[in-house]
């Protein structure tokens, strides 16, 4: 009897000329459409570490042409769980250009993501909850924010994936369902590993709450539901080979309570705080909203129940886990989303329209903010990319970028701007990540030195607010090897911290912040072979 109130429901839903406005396809479409808005009008998406990919992006494609490249860097291709928008990338790289190819996949992020919470909110309700509409901001939380976009991709499609199985438990299919599902695991796995193991849990929850729902006590339902998961369990197999010998011994900061909260409250973190607080403090209201009373009645238990074992493996999860940073911030946005998916639509249809109403402003005021915001990022980016007007092809620059401090709300996003010398210029830069096992780029320029060949060598922020690897400027000016570096390029750096160096000699300067610096060498330092269009040294 269950099952078929359920498929009239939707059957319902999906038919009915009276349905509400946040129920129609039109709308879904909108909303859709509108999470594409901030990154519309940003030739290179003001994301924190985008930069840095993209420079991995340009070494992928055209290691093997060009005749700079290969002797700075190594790329050998190998099957690791991090890979969703690197192949996207060389599939349509060499159709689009890079830069255009990483806009249009980027801007589908968070298009996919609004699309998969609205299909999931409509296959576990059987309509979309006016409350639902809370959780479209999300799509643009931190981890999307910072630049972690293999990993958003992949959580957005596992949400499209996670409605998809619940959808063919409910319509009865599930003689096709293993043979699919072991299909999407593997890609899933392949885009990232995180979504893989995330649709795991939730599609095992689901499954016991199913059969719960059918009558079967919860020893058979706990059982029933593993053998329903196996499907999505062989990409386990993959985790030996991929995070072997060559990984670093990466996992560490455990219960780490102090950031635990940070990223809590940062879950909508991006320019303006008070805006961002306050808009993250009434996503959290809405989604706690339902424990004010009788929450058993509030919260649909199969995503209830997953958002609170979501919530207990983010207090479980470390900050570094196997060599990944961020492990534990990377969920806060997701977990809760489905914690206010989970929550059952009200009743009263003038209380269902103003609830949907100010939700709607929220993801509309949400957006507009956004936008503002990344144009200003653009604008500034196109004011320090105008140094690469002076820098050669496959130069080699050592990259100085002043950040502010880690506890600052505001950040400027020009960690790894520089990477944009690699992607235009082919050049060498120090600011690539080393990390064995997480990426395929590996830095073969021994020339550069230990600790000035990569990230975060060209981060520099004030002495008494640093990362201890981050280097202080005045000794990296000293002690980086000069000869192993063509020009020094100091990203938004104020005039008051410009060297005065007999070697270096200003080829670009900005209007207020940021320089470039060609190095004097007193003796020729032997560089890649180069042709007609070699870099003047």
């Amino acid at each position: 009897m269950r099952r078929t109130i359920a498929v009239r429901t939707m059957t319902d839903f999906e038919t009915s000329p009276r349905s509400a406005f946040w129920e129609t396809r039109a709308f879904a479409l909108a909303m859709i459409a509108l999470a594409a808005i901030p990154l519309l009008f940003t030739p290179i998406p003001p994301l924190t570490d985008l930069m840095g990919h993209m420079g991995r992006y340009r070494v992928q494609l055209e290691i093997g042409s060009s005749p700079y490249l290969s002797h700075y860097y190594r790329f050998d291709w190998a099957l690791i769980g991090n890979l969703g928008v690197d192949l996207l990338v060389e599939l349509l790289g060499p159709i689009l250009g890079l830069e255009a190819a990483v806009h249009l996949i980027v801007m589908a992020i968070p298009c996919i993501m609004v699309a998969g919470l609205l299909l999931l909110a409509r296959e576990i309700h059987g309509r979309v909850p006016p409350t639902a509409i809370f959780a479209l901001p999300l799509a643009y939380g931190y981890p999307f924010q910072f630049g972690f976009i293999n990993f958003a991709l992949a959580m957005g499609l596992m949400l499209i994936a996670f409605a998809f199985w619940l959808r063919m438990a409910r319509l009865g299919r599930l003689k096709w369902r293993p043979h699919i599902f072991f299909v999407v695991s593997f890609l899933l796995w392949v885009a990232h590993t995180f979504a893989w193991g995330t649709m795991g849990l939730l599609c095992f929850i689901a499954e016991v709450v199913r059969r719960r729902k059918e009558g079967k006590p919860w020893f058979e339902s706990g059982w029933r539901a593993v053998v329903a998961c196996l499907p999505l369990a062989p990409p386990a197999l993959l985790l030996m080979p991929w995070r072997g010998g060559s990984s670093p011994k990466g996992t560490f900061d455990w219960f780490n309570w102090y950031f635990k909260w940070i990223w809590l409250r940062s879950v909508l973190r991006e320019r303006v705080e008070l805006w961002d607080r306050l808009s993250a403090l009434l996503c959290y209201a809405v989604a706690l909203s339902g424990l004010v009373w009788k929450p058993w009645r509030r919260y649909e238990p199969m995503l209830g129940i997953g958002a609170a074992l979501l919530i207990i493996v983010f207090i479980c999860l470390p900050r570094v886990l196997l060599s990944s940073a961020y492990a534990d911030m990377r969920l806060v946005p997701y977990m809760l989303a489905i914690l206010i998916l989970a929550l059952r639509p009200v009743g009263g249809r003038r209380l269902s329209i103003g609830i949907a109403i100010a939700a709607t402003v929220f993801f509309v005021g949400r957006i507009a903010i956004s936008t503002l915001a990344f144009q200003k990022f653009e604008r500034n980016y196109t004011t320090q990319l105008q140094a690469l007007d002076h820098i050669p092809m496959g130069a080699r620059v050592m990259a100085l970028a002043n950040i502010p401090c880690r506890s600052a709300w505001y950040t400027s996003r020009m960690e790894h701007l520089s990477s944009m010398a690699t992607v235009r210029k082919q050049a060498f830069v120090n600011d690539q990540w080393e990390a064995p096992g997480a990426q395929l780029l590996r830095i073969a320029y021994p020339p550069a030195g230990r600790y000035y060949s990569h990230d975060p060598s060209q981060i520099v922020r004030r002495p008494d607010c640093r990362a201890r690897n981050e280097p202080i400027l005045e000794i990296a000016l000293e002690y980086f090897p000069r000869d192993a570096y063509d020009y020094v390029w100091m990203i938004d750096m104020p005039r008051n911290r410009w060297p005065v160096d007999a070697d270096f000699e200003p080829v670009w300067v900005g209007n207020r912040y940021g320089i470039l610096y060609k190095i004097r060498h007193h003796a020729p330092m032997p560089g890649p072979v180069m042709g007609q269009n070699a870099a003047v040294r």
